[in-house]
């Protein structure tokens, strides 16, 4: 079943977390690209600020202040986009927690609270999306991260809150497909990105934490998403570092085991001391920052390789490769039984 998506200056979009970061560059993209937009988030200080932003640009949108770990404020939301504007073309789901703490340093409520914000809050904003665009169709985009895919130390709940949702986001798009729904699944797979999540982040390292290089632009992801809104993807790898990553953990992962343990402990900290006190986002929002890029714009860059994965031609050839690559495979193992 071939799925079309309507030109984004034709779309509702809804996004989740679009306060400060990825969600509130993409919303900024979306309103310039045209779309009546909905934008969600626990903070309302950023989201008045993000709409009275959209207005200047002269885009059209309604702030919900909401909660993702609460289902029914998901329900809320998603009825509420419907009165709006009588339809849910593409529902963005960004918002996401974490805590910098060895496993064992977690407390039971820390870890519960990451993983129903970063898997069961995706998992009820699809809920909430799905009854209202089973027939008219339109795009699902989940933001997950590179951790879905190689996990990291000192991010024990956030990676097993990514490795679950990658888990969902393909049982539910293989149902979706069974059933003829015309609705596209995408997961965003970004590497470290330069947003305030590290500022906003439970941190019991003693120091602010910090992503492991390279570090890429938010506009990276939100431009990810935005092409997925308009373009069924399966998946989007935002920076080239998130795909070599995952490639290298699939064939040596070993070498991946080595490299993380010998770079992942100090590379994961700063020099800026920060207490396990400080404000974070894991249990409410934090006031006061709702920018979008985070501290580290000075080594931020941009990414080639997810411009080209994002290209229409560039897609066509990757699953002719593909193609081609797996009957080489397939006649290999032929000739040897």
């Amino acid at each position: 079943m071939k799925i079309r998506l309507k030109p984004i200056e034709e779309q509702v979009v809804v996004i989740v977390g679009a306060s400060s970061g990825i969600g509130r560059e993409t919303a900024l993209q979306f309103a310039r690209r045209g779309a009546k937009l909905v934008i969600a988030a626990r903070n309302d200080e950023g989201l008045e600020s993000l709409h009275n932003e959209i207005l200047q640009l002269g885009g059209v949108a309604t702030p919900v202040v909401a909660d993702t770990t609460d289902p029914e404020q998901m329900k809320a939301l998603a009825g509420k986009a419907i009165e709006a504007y009588g339809r849910i073309d593409t529902w963005a789901h960004v918002a996401g927690a974490s805590i910098y703490a060895r496993f064992i340093e977690h407390t039971p409520d820390e870890f519960r609270q990451v993983v129903e914000t970063n898997l069961l809050g995706q998992v009820y904003g699809a809920m909430a999306a799905i009854p209202y665009m089973r027939q008219s169709g339109g795009a699902l985009i989940h933001v997950s991260s590179m951790v879905a895919r190689v996990a990291v130390p000192l991010q024990s709940a956030y990676s097993s809150s990514k490795h679950g949702m990658s888990g969902f986001i393909k049982a539910m798009r293989l149902e979706l497909i069974k059933d003829k729904v015309p609705i596209s699944v995408t997961e965003v797979l970004p590497a470290a990105i330069n947003t305030p999540f590290f500022n906003h982040a439970r941190t019991k390292l003693g120091v602010k934490p910090m992503g492991l290089p390279p570090f890429y632009q938010p506009q990276v992801v939100a431009a990810a998403i935005v092409r997925a809104a308009e373009s069924p993807m399966r998946e989007v790898y935002a920076g080239g570092a998130s795909k070599f990553f995952t490639v290298m953990q699939r064939f040596a992962p070993r070498l991946t085991d080595f490299f993380i343990l010998n770079t992942a402990f100090k590379g994961q900290q700063t020099d800026e001391p920060k207490s396990a006190t400080a404000p974070a986002t894991v249990f409410g929002p934090v006031r006061g920052d709702t920018r979008i890029e985070g501290d580290f714009s000075e080594q931020a860059i941009g990414s080639v390789y997810t411009k080209a994965q994002t290209s229409p031609a560039v897609r066509r050839g990757t699953l002719l490769a593909s193609i081609l690559g797996g009957a080489a495979v397939v006649a290999t193992r032929l000739r040897r039984s």
